[in-house]
């Protein structure tokens, strides 16, 4: 059955209308790499220590769509789209702003894997596994904590790092076997599946810059010096995207989602995990 949900959101992933770019028709992502974590894993306990209270477990998400009690145990299906490597060529000359096909991914992209969320859904309630969509839920919101800044009521980076698929860095990126330039989607399901081993110990196992005190790349790479040896400041970084790139860019380019991605290109980690 892992199988069968692996090959059904690479196939979606490569026949859907969605994921073609609107100026030259290739696709945002390539193909996917999906992770599989039981839902009941205590990481998702964890995280409402590391992130906040907030920050709602799998369980929590399935009884807000199907009723108290509803929840005996399941899986949290994640998937990583690597993004193509002309959006990546594209964002790699740019030293303040996005590039517009940079821009264009980050919205109509995202469009995209909200599409792959809802056929998932579908595809396993049809199956006969009810499933719900953290990042689609009425639950799912914005939150602003005074201890990790920036946050939501569930990420879509930390369900895939439970899930076995990367690790995260310096820049707060998830860094993946093709890479941190991507973007994640989870599901949540009761049908129970084999979960991936997570071939790592520490949550910074793939970053240079703590593995191996090297690196450091995407320090320079932020215009708006919101990475440091310290780790991410949330704040600088959601300031200069609000304050500085959605005025210069958001109308030129004809998007509404803020962007900026220059810490995800022209860095070791770019499409690899970095040796």
């Amino acid at each position: 059955m892992n199988k069968l949900v692996t090959l059904e959101i690479i196939k979606y992933t490569a026949s859907s209308l969605l994921n073609q770019q609107k100026t030259s028709g290739e696709p945002y992502f390539g193909k996917p790499l999906v992770g599989f974590a039981d839902a009941s894993d205590s990481l998702f306990e964890r995280y409402k220590n590391i992130i906040g209270d907030f920050h709602l477990k799998p369980a929590e998400f399935f009884e807000a769509e199907f009723g108290k009690n509803s929840f005996i145990g399941g899986t949290v299906i994640c998937w990583v789209l690597p993004i193509n490597k002309t959006i990546l060529m594209s964002n790699k000359t740019q030293k303040l702003f996005p590039s517009i096909e940079w821009a264009h991914m980050r919205y109509y992209g995202e469009n995209f894997n909200n599409a792959l969320r809802s056929h998932m859904v579908s595809f396993l309630t049809d199956m006969g596994h009810r499933c719900v969509s953290p990042s689609l839920s009425s639950k799912s919101k914005h939150v602003y904590s005074s201890d990790v800044g920036h946050a939501s009521s569930w990420s879509e980076r930390h369900a895939a790092y439970a899930a076995g698929l990367g690790t995260f860095g310096l820049s707060d990126g998830l860094i993946t076997e093709k890479g941190v330039a991507h973007r994640c989607g989870s599901v949540i399901t009761e049908l129970m599946l084999k979960p991936t081993k997570r071939p790592y110990e520490g949550v910074y196992d793939y970053c240079l810059f703590y593995s191996s005190n090297t690196c450091g790349v995407c320090i320079k790479r932020c215009p708006a010096g919101a990475i440091s040896s310290d780790g991410h400041n949330k704040d600088l970084c959601f300031q200069y995207i609000r304050e500085k790139v959605v005025p210069s860019v958001n109308d030129k380019y004809e998007v509404t989602t803020p962007s900026c991605g220059l810490c995800q290109t022209k860095i070791p980690c770019e499409t690899k995990k970095p040796e």
